[in-house]
């Protein structure tokens, strides 16, 4: 059932949610590692080839491959259950990172890493998606659900402060290979934690006389839309990450890499946290505009930046400009798209991130190899401006979604049950 609010949404009301807390703690230990790997890539690579290009295609090919295969995984979870997911996927992602680990340090040919990269990619548990998921099944209808999308974005950007400095440290003061180490074993036992979680995750529903007909979440407009706009957002992650690790290179100074992109990750966090505290009057499409629109207009300063604290400050504006936008995406899905297809949805929008992710990650390493430094910072500066004009030209799509009933097909009744 979902919650009541019998007062002004906060974050306190939100966390005393009834079961909340049997999810929440598991599922920040399961993403945690998530935050780690592409960094934790592209540091491994580049030591092994001394060349940020293949570093940067390496990790491309890693996200080109989440964002293709986890909106299948997402579709899996809404019909099977989240459990029946995860535990093979973090199996398979941590026999997969470990062999990438090993070919890397071999010196093994670009093809072989892509190769491993692959299947890396493609078993990266869906941890955040299931996590808001959970989510609506306990506030269906409830005005919390602003407020539960903001705390998973500042949930997210946390993982997203600490994952770079942990993965940096790791890499550049034990080891190159520690880094993607770490993030194998610790996606194995977090996912398996919050596998563990059986009461609190959606129930399935099973048709035992037919079998019932499911949309794709894809098929809503206003998803397609979402989907280009996390695509922008995406450019961002994956620019910074590698025009910050080659410009903290070139002073000399590769330890701060984590540093900075720890600022950039703490805007995000900051301006989530206020964004769910506030109780919103102005429609979300009008918010994801607005916002998405400072987000362009500062990531178009980041490759005029050469100094610590230029990249610093500037770095941190554009974070705080991203959690809006990503928070006012996942709020709109909830109103969009039918529940029996949410998780599917959200991964969409995390797969288009990792998606935009891989393709500046390509991207800026080649602009860093080819051209001046910090040219990989006009990565998101064409993939923001470009996401805007088709957020301005499309934003009539972002229209509420109809309320319809659930067309079957055959003779019988839905019967929901919760899948282990």
């Amino acid at each position: 059932m979902a919650s009541t609010v019998t007062a002004r949404p906060g974050y306190g009301q939100l966390l005393r949610t009834r079961g909340a807390w049997t999810f929440l703690l598991p599922g920040f230990a399961a993403r945690q590692p998530f935050a780690m790997l592409t960094i934790s890539i592209v540091l491994l690579v580049q030591h092994t080839t001394g060349s940020y290009g293949a570093a940067g295609a390496a990790a491309a090919v890693t996200g080109v491959s989440m964002a293709l295969f986890a909106p299948y995984s997402g579709r899996l979870a809404d019909r099977h259950g989240q459990r029946a997911v995860l535990i093979p996927g973090v199996i398979v992602h941590t026999a997969s990172g470990l062999t990438l680990t090993a070919l890397a340090l071999s010196h093994a040919p670009l093809w072989a890493l892509f190769a491993a990269a692959v299947p890396t990619g493609a078993s990266v548990p869906q941890v955040g998606p299931m996590v808001r998921a959970r989510w609506g099944v306990k506030l269906q209808g409830s005005p919390l659900m602003t407020t539960a999308a903001a705390f998973e974005s500042v949930t997210d950007e946390l993982t997203f402060v600490f994952g770079p400095l942990l993965a940096t440290a790791l890499c550049t003061a034990v080891d190159p290979a520690a880094g993607l180490l770490t993030e194998s074993a610790l996606t194995l036992l977090g996912g398996l934690l919050f596998a563990a979680q059986k009461s609190t995750q959606p129930l399935v529903t099973l048709d035992g006389h037919a079998r019932v007909e499911h949309g794709s979440a894809l098929r809503v407009p206003g998803v397609r839309v979402l989907i280009v706009t996390f695509l922008g957002i995406g450019s961002v992650f994956g620019g910074m990450q590698v025009s910050l690790a080659a410009f903290t290179d070139s002073i000399g100074e590769p330890g701060l890499n984590g540093v900075l992109y720890g600022v950039f990750a703490a805007g995000n966090m900051l301006s989530g946290i206020v964004c769910g505290a506030i109780a919103w009057k102005v429609a979300p499409q009008q918010r994801l505009v607005v916002g998405y629109g400072a987000l362009a207009l500062v990531a178009s300063g980041l490759w005029a930046a050469h100094s610590v604290l230029a990249l610093a400050g500037l770095g941190l504006l554009v974070g705080m400009c991203i959690a809006p936008a990503l928070i006012t995406g996942y709020t709109l899905v909830e109103s969009l798209v039918p529940a029996g297809a949410r998780t599917e949805a959200f991964t969409w929008l995390t797969g288009a991130v990792a998606l935009g992710q891989a393709a500046a990650v390509t991207a800026a390493g080649q602009l860093e190899d080819r051209f001046w430094n910090g040219a990989g910072f006009l990565v998101p500066m064409v993939g923001t401006l470009l996401a805007l004009a088709t957020l301005l030209a499309l934003r009539s799509r972002l229209t509420t979604r109809p309320r319809t009933r659930t067309v079957a097909r055959g003779v019988g009744h839905r019967v929901p049950v919760a899948v282990d």
